[in-house]
């Protein structure tokens, strides 16, 4: 039996930012003093915490999401998402200090990224929205975080379920320096070929690569290492066995901003429901290839009904 479906746990616990995703598509980035004419623009609720709570819930999963917003247009556009995908948000709404923005430059041909995260009042979460959340964490299967907000949150949160008995996901991203302290808090860490690169100091550009980092992360203390790979699909690596899993093709691919955290979403849902964790990181990929068809972040996330759907015919 999975750890998560002992002593009673159930559900995901996901800390993290909202950002209002502001996307533009181009052919390029303009350079320094230029400006572009673009081809399109969208508007939604965006940011890596809150991504991962929409994928998960949509995807199936009892989900509650710890942030902050700010009492603005934005903060109220988070909250409509939450309620919309089912997500329990335990959001405090700050007066004074602005929702989180994200930029988002999508390329028009290809669907490739580039971003800038101003993460406004969920950069001043702290020690104290863990703590004030600490019988969610305490309750769940699966408690998720990534480093978008202040590391000291991620830090205790993750402290707090190992504790606790539940089942610790960590998304390294964006890529920054981390204390090594961090990686035996994590049954299971999870960073993209460009999150990984940068922790492990070396390319994954090929399958030894992507093990040779693996192996890292696990000298470094996580459990399991899930190495996201765009295309190529992802890598479960733990000391016991290392399978590629391949992606999946779910139609031509628009915009990968939220492949990611689709693919996280997918995970910890499945994850949540006691399946085997390699099987977990298949139904993250299936989740990922659905939403890359799609424009935006959390609008892209898709139902469980489309994920079964691909999966059953794959």
């Amino acid at each position: 039996m999975h750890r998560a479906e002992l002593n009673g746990h159930s559900g995901i616990v996901i800390l993290g930012i909202f950002a209002a995703d502001m996307a533009f598509a181009a052919k390029r980035l303009p350079h320094i003093a230029e400006t572009l004419l673009g081809s399109d623009f969208k508007l939604g609720p965006g940011g890596k915490g809150s991504n991962q709570a929409i994928a998960a819930a949509k995807a199936g999963g009892k989900v509650t999401f710890i942030s902050r917003v700010g009492r603005d247009p934005f903060g109220e556009m988070a909250l409509s998402a939450y309620a919309a995908a089912g997500v329990n948000a335990s959001v405090m709404k700050m007066e004074g200090v602005s929702t989180g923005a994200a930029f988002i430059f999508v390329n028009e041909d290809n669907g490739e990224n580039a971003i800038i995260v101003a993460p406004g009042a969920a950069g001043l979460i702290g020690i104290e929205d863990v703590e004030v959340n600490r019988a969610h964490i305490e309750k769940a299967a699966i408690f998720m975080t990534q480093l978008e907000q202040p590391l000291e949150a991620a830090i205790r949160g993750l402290s707090i379920a190992r504790s606790s008995g539940v089942t610790t996901v960590f998304n390294p991203a964006p890529a920054q320096t981390i204390p090594d302290e961090i990686y035996a808090l994590c049954d299971y860490v999870v960073p993209n070929e460009v999150e990984v690169a940068h922790i492990v100091g070396h390319a994954v550009e090929t399958d030894d690569q992507a093990r040779a980092a693996g192996d890292i992360l696990l000298q470094k203390g996580a459990g399991c290492a899930i190495i996201t790979l765009g295309a190529r699909g992802a890598l479960y690596h733990t000391t016991r066995q290392s399978e590629f899993i391949p992606a999946f093709s779910a139609g031509k691919v628009v915009d990968t901003t939220g492949a990611g955290d689709a693919f996280l979403g997918g995970f910890a849902a499945a994850l949540s429901e006691g399946r085997d964790p390699a099987e977990a990181v298949r139904f993250g990929c299936a989740t990922a290839a659905i939403a890359v068809t799609r424009p935006g972040t959390a609008p892209a996330m898709p139902l469980r009904a489309e994920i079964d759907k691909l999966l059953s015919s794959s």
